[in-house]
């Protein structure tokens, strides 16, 4: 997948449940009931050990979802999780050394930047697609908007701390991708197993998504 491709879906997604897996074997049936609740793509970070094997176990079962890893941060987990079949990588921010092994293996990175300097940085070497992290503790909408002024080709995906309540606000700002949470699949809701109520939060907040314009 292109950068330029995953950019334009993520436009269209607006919501991609951030995952954190204490168990691979929850990781398909975890996809299925997101997939069910309207969900298009996943992020399934390495904070875990079962993240990499949940990644693969999901490509493997062919879930109709598109599949991303979270919280990649060096050459040896962008092979990794290109080699268990991700589809893009996402990171809290950048190295050179990172951006060179993705780009040298076909691997969609979205790099993180939270100052101006970082988001020409990264337009400069190619990237239109950014992480914003940990968007409530930078400012939020705030921060947002303001880069837009000076920066507007910059889009991002925004995550870290963002409320369901303040999602529309987000998808309002015209240089946000997507919102990216937890909430829709805790760690407590997948431990549980509980697919259906997982389901049903993943239908709320896409139909959320879907009443709000820009």
């Amino acid at each position: 997948m292109s950068n330029a491709s995953l950019t334009q879906t993520l436009r269209n997604l607006r919501y991609v449940p951030v995952i954190e897996l204490d168990n691979a074997a929850n990781a398909v049936p975890l996809a299925e009931a997101l997939v069910a609740g309207g969900i298009g793509a996943i992020e399934v970070t390495l904070r875990t050990k079962a993240g990499l094997d949940g990644i693969a176990q999901i490509i493997k079962a062919n879930v109709p979802i598109l599949c991303g890893a979270g919280t990649v941060i060096n050459e040896k987990q962008a092979q990794e999780v290109s080699s268990a079949g991700a589809k893009f990588a996402v990171s809290p921010g950048y190295t050179a050394a990172l951006g060179e092994k993705c780009r040298a293996i076909g691997l969609a990175l979205i790099p993180g930047a939270v100052t101006p300097s970082e988001v020409m940085t990264l337009l400069d070497a190619g990237y239109e697609a950014l992480k914003f992290f940990p968007a409530s503790t930078y400012g939020g909408i705030g921060w947002l908007k303001a880069i837009r002024g000076p920066l507007p080709q910059a889009q991002f995906m925004a995550t870290g701390g963002i409320k369901d309540d303040d999602m529309p606000s987000y998808w309002q700002q015209p240089n946000l991708l997507a919102v990216g949470s937890s909430s829709v699949a805790s760690a407590e809701l997948i431990r549980a197993r509980a697919w259906d109520e997982i389901t049903a939060r993943a239908r709320a907040v896409m139909a959320r998504a879907a009443g709000v314009g820009r």
